[in-house]
C-alpha cells in the first residue's frame, strides 16, 4: 500500500470527562506499551484518577498497581522489591523539603526507572531542580486522567513513531438492519473523497457479504489474518487486500460454512495492530453479535457506529448496547447513532425523537427507505455514491464519512424536532 500522510482534524465534539478533562485531550493518545506503574496516592482525589486511568482502553497493555500513601510508602516498598518501569507519587511536602525527602526513594530505584511526582505547590524552581535531577514529569494538583494518560505517553511513546491509523467499528442493533451497507458506503466515501487509503474489514466469517457488495471474489482475506497470527505482518497483510477502488482495500470474510468460527476473546487483536500501522483509516464491518471478541473489539476501536431502525426491539438492543459500550469505554464519546430505513411503507414506526430520547443521543444521520436505489445497487456490486452520486442517500453517506474522521461534527436540532440534525433527510 502506498504512503500517505495521515492529518484528520480532532472532531470538536468533546466530552468533558468527571475529572475535569475532555475526550479531545485523548484523541491522538496511542495505546500505551507493556509497562509496569506504580502509583502512591496521598488524596481520595488521586486515588479515583489514577482507577479511571486503570479503566481505559489505551491502558490495556499496562500493569497499574494503586497504593496509599506517598514518597516514604514507596522507599519502604522498593527496598526490598525490583522498583517498576514507572512510579507516579502524589506528595503535598512543601518545595524547600521535597528533595531531601526523594533521596531515600533514589537510592532503592532502578536507574531506568522513571519517575513523575504529583505535587501541590506551583514552583518553576521546583520543577527545574526536580528536572535536573531525574524525575521525568512534575504535575500540579488537581490533575485529570488525560494529564496523567499524556505525561506517560510523553516517556513512553516515541514521539518520531509513525501515527497510528483510525478505527472506525459498525455494528446493527439488530440484523437486518443496514449496518453492513452503511459501513461499505462509508469507506467507499472515506476514501474517495479525502484520496486517502481505506482498509474495509468484513469480520462478519460466515456470512459476510463486503465481497458481494463490492463484486470481489479474493481467494484469501480474513480466515487467513485471524488463525495465522504468527504470520501476520503488514507485507502478508498486504497479500490478503483485494482492491475496490484507488484508494480502498478489502479484507473479505470468507463466508463459507466449512467451519465453526467460535473465535476467542483476542482473535482479532493482532490483526488490528497490523492495520493500525498500514492504513489511516480501518473500517471494520462487526456482525450482529455479543460475544467476547466483540465486547474487547468495540472497547478499543476509536469510533463505534450503532445503527438501528425504528422499532421497539431495536431501541431495546440499542438501549443496552449504548449503556454498555458507554461502561467499556467510560472515557470515551458515546457511540454514534444512525437510523436506517426510516419510513417503509405501511410499517409501525416510533418516531425519531421518541426513538432518540431514551439513547440521550442524537442520531448523525435519518436514512430514509429506498428499496429501489439500494437493491439495484447491491445487485450491481456497487455503492450508492457511483450508482447516483446526486441522491440524498449519498449526500448522507458523504457526511457520516465526515464525522466519523473527525472533519464535521453532529449540529443541534432547532426547536420543532429532528429536522435540521445533520444528515437527517427531510425531502424524499
Amino acid at each position: 500500500m502506498t504512503s500517505i500522510e495521515y492529518g484528520f482534524e480532532r472532531q470538536p465534539a468533546d466530552v468533558f470527562l468527571e475529572d475535569g478533562g475532555h475526550t479531545g485531550q485523548l484523541d491522538h493518545l496511542r495505546p500505551l506499551p507493556r509497562i509496569s506503574i506504580h502509583a502512591f496516592c496521598e488524596s481520595e482525589g488521586m486515588l479515583q484518577t489514577m482507577e479511571r486511568c486503570a479503566s481505559d482502553r489505551r491502558m490495556a497493555k499496562v500493569s497499574l498497581r494503586i497504593n496509599s500513601g506517598s514518597i516514604p510508602a514507596a522507599a519502604n516498598m522498593f527496598a526490598s522489591a525490583p522498583t517498576p518501569n514507572l512510579i507516579i507519587i502524589e506528595t503535598s511536602t512543601e518545595p524547600s523539603a521535597l528533595m531531601t525527602e526523594l533521596a531515600p526513594l533514589a537510592e532503592v530505584c532502578d536507574p531506568s526507572t522513571k519517575v513523575v511526582i504529583v505535587g501541590h505547590h506551583n514552583d518553576i524552581a521546583l520543577y527545574r531542580e526536580l528536572i535536573r535531577n531525574g524525575v521525568s514529569e512534575y504535575l500540579v494538583t488537581p490533575v485529570s486522567m488525560a494529564d496523567i494518560l499524556n505525561a506517560i505517553a510523553a516517556i513512553f511513546i516515541d514521539p518520531e513513531a509513525e501515527p497510528l491509523g483510525r478505527t472506525i467499528a459498525f455494528i446493527g442493533a439488530k440484523g437486518g438492519v443496514g449496518s453492513s451497507t452503511i459501513a461499505h458506503n462509508c469507506a467507499w466515501g472515506i476514501s474517495s473523497l479525502f484520496s486517502t487509503e481505506v482498509v474495509l474489514a468484513d469480520l462478519d466469517l460466515p456470512f459476510g457479504t463486503a465481497n458481494i457488495n463490492f463484486d470481489q471474489d479474493p481467494a484469501q482475506g480474513m480466515a487467513e489474518a485471524v488463525y495465522t497470527p504468527e504470520r501476520l505482518d503488514e507485507v502478508f497483510l498486504d497479500r490478503l487486500l483485494s482492491k475496490c477502488s484507488e484508494h480502498l482495500s478489502l479484507l473479505a470474510a470468507p463466508s463459507t460454512l466449512d467451519r465453526a468460527y467460535d473465535l476467542e476473546r483476542g482473535s482479532f487483536q493482532p490483526m488490528l495492530e497490523v492495520l493500525q500501522r498500514s492504513a489511516p483509516v480501518n473500517v471494520l464491518d462487526v456482525p450482529h453479535a455479543w460475544s467476547e471478541w466483540t465486547r474487547t473489539l468495540l472497547g478499543e476501536v476509536d469510533e463505534v457506529i450503532v445503527t438501528a431502525v425504528p422499532d421497539l426491539a431495536n431501541l431495546r438492543n440499542a438501549k443496552n448496547m449504548f449503556d454498555a459500550l458507554k461502561k467499556l469505554r467510560p472515557n470515551d464519546r458515546s457511540p454514534h447513532l444512525i437510523l436506517n430505513q426510516v419510513g417503509m411503507p405501511k410499517r409501525p414506526e416510533i418516531a425519531p425523537g421518541d426513538f432518540c430520547d431514551p439513547l440521550e443521543v442524537q442520531p448523525i444521520a435519518i436514512i430514509p427507505f429506498d428499496a429501489q436505489l439500494f437493491g439495484t445497487a447491491a445487485n450491481s456490486g456497487r455503492m450508492i455514491a457511483e450508482m447516483d452520486k446526486k441522491s440524498p442517500a449519498a449526500e448522507t453517506f458523504s457526511q457520516i464519512a465526515h464525522i466519523v474522521t473527525g472533519r464535521a461534527t453532529v449540529k443541534k436540532p432547532k426547536k420543532g424536532g429532528l429536522g435540521k440534525v445533520l444528515g437527517m433527510l427531510g425531502r424524499k
